[in-house]
């Protein structure tokens, strides 16, 4: 059992990979990103914050109504 997961570990290190300066433009790219558009992750932060400001929520927030 030793040997097969050692010999999977030597295999997997293949797959590790240096990625240069000049390369990190590719891995930028939206579609890659967690959230694509950091304005709409906003707003719904905003209105998540604003719904649940009276049950706790993620913030000390003000009333319900989202105009803090």
């Amino acid at each position: 059992m030793k040997t097969v997961i050692g010999i999977f570990l030597l295999l997997s290190l293949g797959g590790c990979e240096t990625v240069q300066p000049w390369e990190r433009n590719i891995l930028a790219k939206p579609g890659m990103q967690i959230e694509s558009d950091p304005l709409q992750a906003q707003l719904a932060g905003q209105v998540y914050d604003s719904k649940e400001a009276s049950s706790g929520g993620n913030n000390p927030a003000g009333g319900g109504c989202g105009c803090n």
